[in-house]
């Protein structure tokens, strides 16, 4: 048991840490949209690299930061029915959801995403835009590795 304890609070560690990145990676990504925009609306010179990147972020964003927002107790729930429910009820919906939803879709995920993943890194895959960032390797780490910061209960 102390062994499941001490690897759930490297867990949380690294999802703490995580988090605190992607706090950041939002305003870079948000600050990049933005500057892309007006650089092509202003000044009709925008770049495709820049709109990667931005996609890029966002992905990273959204893929890594998961288990933070998990670990954290801020994801996604229907409030009009857990704002009804006990804390005991909310955890059950916790449980049940973890198991018969997040767990299975994690595995597919990495079932059918891993052979791609492989693929991608192999062969060295870029953006298929003209003038494209060159950081699709990226992704696929997002990717590869969202299962897996994502599959962390939330404090009850």
């Amino acid at each position: 048991m102390k062994f499941l304890l001490k690897l759930s609070g490297r867990i949380d560690a690294l999802s703490e840490r995580i988090g605190r990145i992607i706090m950041w990676l939002v305003l870079v990504a948000v600050l990049l949209s933005a500057g892309n925009a007006i650089a092509r609306k202003v000044f009709h010179a925008g770049s495709n690299a820049f709109t990667d990147m931005q996609w890029y972020l966002y992905s990273g964003v959204f893929l890594l930061g998961a288990g933070y927002a998990f670990m954290k107790n801020v994801h996604v729930r229907i409030d009009f029915i857990s704002a009804r429910l006990t804390a005991r009820g909310r955890s059950w919906i916790d449980i049940v959801g973890i198991l018969v939803f997040l767990a299975p879709f994690c595995w597919i995920l990495i079932q059918m995403s891993w052979p791609l993943f492989v693929k991608a890194w192999q062969s060295g895959e870029m953006s298929q835009n003209a003038g494209g960032s060159s950081a699709g390797r990226f992704i696929c780490c997002c990717q590869s590795a969202w299962p897996c910061c994502s599959c962390k209960a939330p404090p009850s």
